[in-house]
């Protein structure tokens, strides 16, 4: 439970804008009149034949089209492995001649999760709010910079700027869900913005690198990671000396997603211990 502990400590000093948070509890009480229906309706679902492609179909296009349902999806029981992760709110706007587009995703382990899918949802909802209002601060500092030396309101159209939020499905098993949420902005890579979660199904617990390789994890990883760096070098990768700030070691923190065969994959941010042109670096670390 260490990279929940330490992700408790960011989340709580989040403040999530004024406006969202009225939007939220609006939706929320628009729709509390409705939840008895579809109650009724899920419960008609799972007494007819093909529950599960029924049921499938009807959330994909409720999650889809209702903004309303969408947020309020957490709230269906995981049916049969059904539903563990879905997109809970989604929208696109225009602010300030920027375009903004945010995928939310959302986690539901059942009844018995210990409360471990609120708080994964609570952590999503916080980084979202958080990183789209400072993507929308840093593209404002640009656009002044920007105009301060020459450029025109013209030129500063044509740059299109963008910023994105959404998330990614590493792997999905009866036993793991590993996901990322990203964030995004078409003018500058700087920023990027992404946050791993990998969650073990079975106790609904955070998983961490010493659950996956062991007491020794650190020595483990840092050999495989370092005999992976030599190869690829032969072939050509660059990678920053230690004298420039480049591997030399995983800390407690690393980020981390569990891939399809089931192995850790390290990713080290852009920069971090190779030129910004290799952009994120990853390793799959084998489990023995």
């Amino acid at each position: 439970m260490k990279e929940m502990e330490k992700g408790r400590e960011t989340y709580e000093n989040v403040r999530i804008p004024e406006e969202l948070q009225q939007k939220v509890s609006q939706a929320v009480e628009s729709s509390r009149m409705k939840r008895e229906r579809r109650r009724r309706l899920s419960r008609f679902l799972l007494r007819t034949a093909g529950t599960a492609a029924l049921l499938a179909a009807a959330l994909t296009v409720a999650l889809n089209t209702s903004e309303v349902f969408a947020m309020e999806a957490r709230k269906i029981p995981v049916v049969g492995g059904l539903v563990k992760i879905m997109t809970i709110r989604s929208y696109e706007r225009s602010e300030r001649e920027m375009q903004v587009k945010v995928e939310v995703p959302g986690v539901d382990l059942g009844e018995t999760d210990n409360g471990l899918s609120e708080e994964v949802n609570e952590q999503i909802e916080k980084m979202t709010a958080q990183y789209e209002a400072e993507a929308l601060q840093r593209a404002d500092e640009y656009k002044e910079a920007f105009l301060a030396t020459g450029g025109t309101e013209e030129e500063w159209i044509e740059h299109d700027i963008r910023v994105r939020v959404w998330y990614e499905i590493k792997s999905q098993t009866e036993e793991i869900l590993s996901f990322a949420v990203k964030g995004t902005e078409s003018w500058t890579s700087a920023y990027a913005q992404t946050r791993y979660y990998n969650l073990d199904l079975k106790t609904n617990t955070c998983l961490t690198l010493e659950d996956l390789l062991g007491e020794d994890y650190m020595t483990i990883a840092d050999g495989q990671i370092r005999e992976q760096i030599a190869e690829r070098i032969q072939t050509g990768a660059v990678f920053l000396s230690s004298s420039e700030g480049g591997f030399a070691g995983i800390g407690e923190d690393v980020a981390f997603y569990i891939n399809e065969r089931g192995n850790p994959v390290i990713v080290f941010e852009k920069y971090a211990i190779a030129p910004g042109s290799a952009g994120e670096v990853e390793f799959e670390i084998e489990r023995q």
